[in-house]
Parts: structure tokens; C-alpha cells; sequence
């Protein structure tokens, strides 16, 4: 008989820890839920995902995909528009969420003329784009005119005006305008997306001579405007070759090389 009420007392109070168990268990009500889908029109890489986390502080639940550039929210109806209404302020160039890590950039000018030349020794990490070049055009001297290091960071305009090599006391006048529109991760390496590089340059051209009263010769110059507009994706630890220069004089021309490296 003993037993049996201690069996009918253990009874009981499993029944009432189960009952107290499935009250602490009970899902809240999601009376007034919504799914929405949130397209992502400007950032990509690790912007989308600064994107993405900074929507965890709404506590509900966010996924996105940063292939597909989108983010699917679910939670009270006007949790999810505050969300929608987040988006739209931060999905844009230079947002919080655009703007993220440093990145140094480094431009190589090569002055490239058909003519043959004295072979000027060129940097061990130029050679192979030199080899390139040369196998691939009919330019055969080519040499280092400059090197442009620039500081840019991902989701940011960058302009610099700067002056460069010129003919004696006329300097090339140079307008390097950028915008790293993202970096995104592409195996162990990076991979920047400019959504705009322009170049700009003025350089001078000798047009002929004169000959003074005193009888000395005078140099004459002109300035040649030419540009280089491109955009695309650029990987970190390669040398690419962005385009070249031309119309400064009938043999020579001056190719663009960039190279980066993402500061993390």
C-alpha cells in the first residue's frame, strides 16, 4: 500500500513538471507576423554583410545572401517596415554600412615608345608586365615614368591632383579620381570592385623652338589632355594593367598598371 502511494505521488509530480515544462516551452504568438523579401540595389561583398549584421539590433529574424542581394526579415508587421525603412537609408554609396576597410593602391606609369632604347633596368615586380607588353604590342623600350601610391577605402570617393614628370619646367598635371565600390573575399585572396577609376592628365608636349632676340633658343609647348575611364573588379596581389595613354606623341604611349592590397 506504501508503494503504491508513493508511486501514485511520483506520478503527480512528473505530471506537473511536464505541465510546468511545456508552459516554459510554449512558443510566443506570432499573431501580426510578416516575411518580407528586401532587395539590395548598391552594396555588395562585405558591405552587404555589414548591411546584414547591422539589422541584428531589430531582434528578429534576418538571413541574407550576398550572391543573391537580398535580405528576408520576419517579425511584427512595423518591426519589418522599420527594418525596410533601414535598408533604404544605408543602401548607398558612402552609408555606414558602404564604408569599411583601407586599402592601398599603387599606380606604376610606364612610358612605352616603339623605339628601341638604352634597356633601362626595370623593377623585379614590373618585368613580367613589361615581358607582357612587349609580346603583345610593338612597343619595345619601356620604362618606369612614375609611381602613384594612394590610400582609398571601400565604399568612398577618392580625388588626388597631383603633378607629375614633365618636360623641364612643365609638370604633367594629373587627376586621379576612384571609388572602391566593395572588396569581397575570393578564396584567400581579395577582390576590390571599383565602380569608377578615372585618370586625367595634361602633359606637355615640345612643339617646336624660337629664337630669341639675345639669339637664344627657345623651347615651345603645348599641353595634351588625355584620359583613362574604366571600372570592374581587381584582384589584391596582382598586377593589372588598366588600359594606356595615348596621342602624346606618334611612337610612344603610357600604360596604367594598379596593384592593392586590402588592409584588414
Amino acid at each position: 500500500m506504501r508503494l503504491k502511494t508513493i508511486l501514485i505521488v511520483a506520478a503527480m509530480a512528473a505530471t506537473t513538471v511536464l505541465g510546468q515544462n511545456a508552459a516554459d516551452t510554449k512558443q510566443p504568438s506570432t499573431e501580426g507576423y510578416e516575411a518580407q523579401v528586401i532587395h539590395v540595389k548598391t552594396l555588395t561583398g562585405d558591405s552587404f554583410n555589414r548591411l546584414r549584421d547591422m539589422l541584428t539590433v531589430f531582434n528578429i529574424r534576418i538571413t541574407g545572401d550576398a550572391n543573391l542581394r537580398t535580405i528576408v526579415v520576419y517579425g511584427p508587421k512595423d518591426v519589418v517596415a522599420q527594418v525596410e525603412k533601414v535598408v533604404a537609408e544605408l543602401d548607398t554609396p558612402g552609408s555606414e554600412a558602404a564604408i569599411g576597410r583601407n586599402i592601398e593602391m599603387t599606380m606604376t606609369l610606364l612610358r612605352c615608345s616603339t623605339k628601341e632604347g638604352a634597356g633601362a633596368k626595370l623593377p623585379v615586380d614590373i618585368e613580367p608586365v613589361a615581358k607582357q607588353l612587349r609580346a603583345a604590342t610593338q612597343y619595345k623600350d619601356i620604362q618606369v615614368w612614375d609611381v602613384i601610391p594612394l590610400r582609398v577605402q571601400e565604399g568612398k570617393n577618392t580625388s588626388s591632383d597631383l603633378q607629375l614628370p614633365g618636360i623641364e619646367n612643365h609638370p604633367t598635371i594629373a587627376t586621379i579620381r576612384v571609388t572602391p565600390e566593395t572588396a569581397m573575399r575570393k578564396g584567400t585572396a581579395w577582390s576590390v570592385r571599383f565602380s569608377h577609376l578615372d585618370l586625367d592628365f595634361k602633359i606637355p608636349i615640345l612643339t617646336g623652338t624660337n629664337t630669341g632676340q639675345d639669339g637664344k633658343v627657345n623651347q615651345q609647348f603645348s599641353y595634351q589632355q588625355v584620359g583613362l575611364n574604366t571600372s570592374g573588379d581587381f584582384l589584391e596581389g596582382q598586377k593589372t594593367v588598366l588600359g594606356k595613354l595615348s596621342g602624346l606623341e606618334p611612337d610612344s604611349s603610357i600604360f596604367v598598371v594598379i596593384s592593392l592590397k586590402v588592409l584588414e
